[in-house]
């Protein structure tokens, strides 16, 4: 693992693996796979298998706003690793992380940083 490993994993905390997203969402692994193409989740490997944030599902579905953000972090260059640190780093304009942001249904916020960043 990077130094830049350690410091993505300690800013998201717990992980879902393949399997456990995919019973989270109530969906195949494979489509867990097909979402983290598709930018509506993101996932790493971590020891040998992909895993996603936990913090990205909740209630049985990805978090309201999630996938669009992704969409637009990644039209605007970031890597996962980038997009990642992004979404869970404080921002006291916010305040509290983006993530905590779209959890707490203030998506349209999110996404004005993020394409403000693109400019």
């Amino acid at each position: 693992m990077t130094e830049n490993d350690h410091t993505i994993d300690s800013l998201v905390g717990d992980w879902l693996t393949l399997k456990e997203a995919a019973k989270a969402l109530n969906i195949s692994p494979n489509r867990v796979k097909q979402y983290i193409g598709d930018h509506k989740l993101l996932g790493v490997r971590r020891k040998g298998e992909t895993v996603v944030p936990a913090a990205f599902i909740a209630g049985g579905d990805i978090v309201k706003g999630l996938p669009g953000t992704l969409t637009l972090l990644a039209d605007c260059g970031f890597a996962t690793d980038e997009a990642l640190t992004w979404m869970f780093t404080p921002d006291d304009t916010l305040p509290g992380a983006p993530i905590e942001a779209l959890i707490a249904n203030r998506g349209t916020e999110v996404r004005r940083r993020a394409q403000a960043m693109a400019f």
